[in-house]
């Protein structure tokens, strides 16, 4: 299972959560907006134009108390001064009329009154027309004068500017108001998807994260109903990953365990039969049969150090890190390696200097150990190994290096992976050693690294630590 499985990834043709949300929200947004536009252009229209129409309107009723009804004679007494203050406009041109019972004009444009429709007393009627060539807004008041039913007809007439200006100022309003409103429901609605995809985004990020050594549950939070089941889902999968990678650990770790003490009644045993005397024809096997148990001793070994870890990097609270001095470590650590190295016929030196790392003992001690006992087993008869520790700047380091054959760079990135040895490798190694040397390390927060020895000659591992503040 790797990361990638995990955290996934999309295609570029492939569809995103939010794409789809914002489509589903923006795009009625495109059709809402005219739509909401010409609702407030209409709303707003009306009254303004009803508001010029009552202008009109006061211009008839202030005529029709002009009028003047004696009897049979109907006159209109209007100064030349009231007729200019009735037709004052700083935007349009006004013009009335009044015509009397008989049809005969009392006062104003008499061909205005051409334009008026038949009407009944006291009824209005608005609407637009020519007049002298141009657009004009028409207002007609039919009201009674004397006796009979006679009626007198008011037409009040005025050109369009105002009204067009309303109307301009109107549209312009109606669609400023709807592309501020437009806009605003887009960035509520961007904000929101933002707010809602949130947790997705977090969960996601934890999914990311995950790897083998760590299958934490993913936090459901804030994570929204709908996809909960599925989270709930994978958690369980994780779960049940988790339980299958412990029980593989113990199995690992039991099977080491209980393989350690015949491995070693065999080591024993062969080591005794070889020093007593036997047949010569028996040395062969016999030694093979001693090689062997050693072997199957030390894979045992570092089966258990995979296997603790694994753990330690699952559960790291089971036993917190604590500051360790690589220099004492190594010392007191080194008298198990001086007997391997000399029974190699190799000079096992050591170049200490205070380093203080956060971590475990027993896994800085296996670290150490897995490198020398790998420098031991390839370096060959003769060779020189230095054990080294110090700190560079704030960052401690350490460092096994040997001037036996090496190993090629192109080979290099490969030893780091389990049962993997170079093609030139001797001894009867399995191939675990480095790569528990990088689960230590990579447990540690540290580098480990595989660079040519001094001179270009054999091999040296580099780990650096971060800072620990010692």
């Amino acid at each position: 299972m790797s990361r990638s499985r995990l955290g996934g990834s999309a295609g570029p043709t492939s569809p995103t959560l939010r794409r789809t949300l914002l489509l589903g929200l923006l795009v009625p947004l495109l059709v809402l907006v005219p739509l909401t536009a010409a609702v407030i252009y209409r709303l707003a229209l009306t009254p303004a134009l009803d508001g010029l129409d009552r202008a009109l309107t006061d211009t008839a009723v202030a005529l029709s108390r002009i009028v003047d009804v004696q009897g049979d004679a109907v006159t209109l007494p209007l100064s030349a001064q009231t007729a200019r203050a009735l037709q004052a406009d700083l935007v349009d041109h006004t013009v009335f009329a009044v015509g009397g019972p008989d049809g005969r004009p009392l006062g104003g444009e008499a061909a205005l009154l051409a334009l008026a429709p038949p009407l009944a007393a006291d009824q209005w009627s608005f609407f637009e027309g020519q007049f002298g060539g141009q657009p004009v807004r028409v207002a007609v008041h039919a009201m009674a004068c004397g006796t009979k039913g006679r009626l007198c007809v008011i037409v009040v007439a005025e050109t369009l500017g105002k009204r067009q200006q309303a109307e301009r100022a109107v549209m312009l309003a109606s669609l400023a108001g709807a592309t501020v409103l437009a806009l605003v429901l887009a960035a509520l609605a961007m904000a929101a998807v933002a707010r809602g995809l949130r947790p997705l985004q977090r969960a996601a990020a934890e999914v990311a994260a995950l790897s083998p050594a760590r299958l934490a549950p993913v936090d459901t939070r804030g994570v929204p109903r709908e996809v909960l089941g599925f989270v709930d889902a994978l958690n369980g999968l994780l779960a049940r990953i988790r339980d299958a990678a412990t029980a593989q650990r113990a199995f690992i770790a039991d099977a080491a365990h209980q393989l350690r003490t015949p491995l070693a009644v065999m080591r024993v045993e062969a080591a005794q039969a070889l020093a007593t005397p036997h047949p010569e024809a028996q040395q062969p096997m016999l030694e093979r049969l001693h090689a062997a148990a050693e072997r199957g001793a030390r894979l045992a070994q570092q089966l258990l150090s995979m296997a603790r870890t694994e753990s330690f990097a699952l559960d790291p609270q089971q036993q917190p890190a604590q500051p360790v001095d690589l220099r004492q470590l190594i010392a007191e650590a080194a008298d198990r390696w001086l007997e391997p190295s000399i029974e190699a016929g190799q000079d096992l030196g050591f170049e200490l200097a205070h380093a203080v790392v956060q971590g475990h003992p027993v896994l800085l001690e296996e670290l150490v150990g897995n490198l020398v006992h790998n420098a031991v087993a390839h370096a060959g008869r003769g060779a020189r190994i230095t054990v080294s520790c110090g700190v560079d700047g704030h960052a401690p380091w350490l460092s096994v290096e040997d001037d036996g054959p090496g190993v090629p760079e192109e080979e290099r990135a490969l030893l780091w992976q389990r049962f993997r040895r170079g093609r030139d490798a001797g001894g009867t190694g399995s191939g675990l050693g480095l790569a528990i040397v990088a689960d230590i390390a990579r447990l540690h927060g540290a580098q480990a690294a595989l660079l040519a020895g001094a001179d270009g000659r054999g091999l040296k591992v580099l780990v650096r630590f971060p800072a620990s503040g010692a």
